[in-house]
């Protein structure tokens, strides 16, 4: 039986199927059942980003390590996947992390290059990122902070494992306007698809199949809408020589 139990694939807890779990059992005070499905969504909590917990403020990155795919779309700035030092320091200075000391944003840079690593790995998931024009033409940090931040991009965009589009102002309105978000695909029909959407106050986790749809039908937009890869490739290093000139 012990070695029964060790050759198990530990598995995350499935929510959906712990709300019915709450629905079954008649657990209807909304504390309760929040407590519960937090516990659910929290269990992958473990591994190298937990020395990074006082940097991170959500479970993301534990199941970035765990996803197979991710697909992403950004407004305002380049996907936390995606960032050099520089550019991630200077979005975190403009932030309240400031308000805590400068050691904060350095530790918030570290756990986020950390995250990074996941896509050197042998087995690396596959990132999707849509980036706005828009995010792209903020001086964030200045011109010599922007255009390495912009010659990164097009140097991640050479593995075989990440896909960069832009989306291009020209596109005009589109489905995605409101925010940006990241869908987190993984292995297996037990382990169904998350959405993550980030706000100044709050993070959330939406895991209905019906929002996975949405976000999902989302995403395949404002890909259709963008740059190929190959095109997006070229603005975006013609933008990084035109900040050098």
């Amino acid at each position: 039986m012990s070695a029964l139990l060790c050759s198990r694939k530990w598995t995350r807890p499935d929510v959906s199927n712990v709300r019915l779990l709450l629905d079954l059992y008649g657990v209807t005070d909304a504390q309760v059942r929040e407590a519960v499905l937090n516990l659910a969504r929290h269990s992958r909590e473990k591994g190298w980003w937990q020395s990074y917990k006082d940097a991170f403020g959500s479970s993301l990155p534990g199941f970035e390590a765990d996803a197979t795919q991710i697909r992403t779309y950004e407004v305002a700035f380049v996907a936390g996947l995606l960032q050099t030092a520089g550019y991630a320091t200077a979005i975190f200075r403009a932030g309240q992390v400031l308000e805590a000391g400068e050691a904060a944003v350095t530790r918030r840079v570290e756990g986020r290059l950390a995250r990074q690593q996941i896509l050197a790995r042998e087995d690396p998931p596959h990132l999707w990122a849509v980036i706005d024009e828009a995010a792209l033409l903020k001086l964030v940090g200045g011109p010599a902070v922007m255009a390495e931040q912009l010659r990164h991009i097009v140097e991640m965009a050479k593995r075989p494992n990440i896909t960069i589009q832009v989306l291009p102002n020209s596109a005009g309105a589109h489905t995605a306007m409101a925010c940006g978000f990241v869908i987190l695909d993984f292995a297996g029909d037990l382990d169904p698809s998350i959405v993550y959407l980030e706000t100044p106050t709050d993070n959330l986790f939406l895991e209905r199949p019906g929002e996975i749809q949405a976000y999902t039908l989302i995403h395949n937009h404002v890909v259709a809408a963008a740059l190929t890869a190959e095109e997006s490739s070229r603005y975006v290093l013609a933008l990084a020589d035109r900040l050098l000139q």
